[in-house]
């Protein structure tokens, strides 16, 4: 049999798709648990109304938790593993036990999200969402690391791995995947898609971000102890030193601003007027013997013009109508 498991804390947007997809799937879970951690905004209430049996935890512990005791109050032989936020594709399921039934050795299937969310709410959220289903499109086949988001995984498994560590309430799947991959074979798959309702507020974001990658430090130190196999990552080294690069640069060109330098570079763009005005803009003159005969930033404007330094590769005057 399948139990599948929903942790949910406060999760009233997003709980009924959640759970109007498991209803929907091809093969329905033998038993629906919803473990409520304390909600505050009516989640327990919207599970019984869908028929779903709850399970209250009387205070906040976090997913781990909420996680061990999903698994305390089912009995299937696979727990499939939901987070309240993704709603699953109608095939997730029976996809997912295809992969389990077909290779016994394969302790673990886990999934990716769709391209589409699950609530659209803008630009920021469809980036967060595109950069995962890269990165973990990038990893199909047999890894080293599970994301309990959209996870099945065998209860005897479960059992001779041990609980999740109830201590962490971020990175808590990253733990678990040092233990788990020395135990069983996990495999990442294509195949088990759900739509994911992500963060869409660009300050909140990088605070859970923070607050994530704290852990990892500790983390990767244990495990590397343990002799774990290193889990896949989301961003290559490469990018990763792209960005530090990046930003870098960013800040060589804020400080040359804020310290009134002037730096030679050509501009990409073609002459604009001044708004009100048919006269292009001037143009510099004379170059430096050692700037390649670049030109070089007028000296001095009339009191009229008021110019700054743009942070990409042009000095633009600040009422320019381009």
């Amino acid at each position: 049999m399948i139990s599948l498991v929903v942790p949910c804390y406060n999760a009233a947007r997003t709980l009924r798709l959640c759970l109007e997809s498991v209803l929907a799937q091809t093969r329905v879970p033998g038993e629906i648990v919803v473990v409520d951690d304390a909600s505050t905004d009516g989640s327990a209430q919207i599970a019984e109304e869908l028929g779903c049996r709850v399970v209250r935890l009387p205070e906040n512990r976090g997913v781990s938790a909420a996680r061990n005791a999903g698994i305390d109050a089912t009995t299937g032989d696979v727990i499939f593993f939901l987070d309240s936020d993704v709603a699953l594709r109608s095939d997730a399921v029976a996809n997912a036990m295809e992969i389990l039934e077909h290779d016994p050795e394969v302790g673990c299937v886990h999934g990716v999200y769709d391209t589409v969310p699950l609530i659209d709410d803008g630009p920021v959220e469809w980036y967060r969402i595109l950069h995962a289903v890269h990165w973990r499109r990038r990893h199909l086949g047999e890894v080293n690391s599970v994301v309990f988001a959209l996870a099945a995984v065998r209860r005897d498994v479960l059992l001779a791995v041990g609980r999740l560590d109830e201590r962490l309430r971020d990175c808590e799947d990253v733990e678990y995947s040092s233990r788990l991959a020395v135990r069983s074979r996990i495999v990442l798959t294509d195949t088990v898609v759900g739509r994911h309702d992500d963060g869409s507020r660009l300050l909140p974001i990088l605070s859970e971000q923070w607050r994530r990658a704290l852990p990892l430090i500790p983390l990767a130190l244990t495990t590397t102890r343990r002799g774990a196999a290193k889990p896949e990552h989301a961003n290559s080294p490469a990018g990763i030193l792209s960005c530090g690069l990046a930003l870098a640069g960013l800040g060589l060109v804020l400080l040359s601003l804020r310290s009134g330098c002037s730096i030679p570079f050509c501009s990409p763009f073609p002459p604009c007027s001044w708004r009100g005005s048919s006269s292009p803009i001037p143009s510099w003159s004379g170059s430096s013997a050692g700037s390649g005969g670049r030109s070089s930033p007028p000296t001095s404007w009339p009191s009229t013009w008021s110019s700054t330094w743009c942070s990409s590769l042009v000095w633009r005057p600040a009422r320019c109508a381009c």
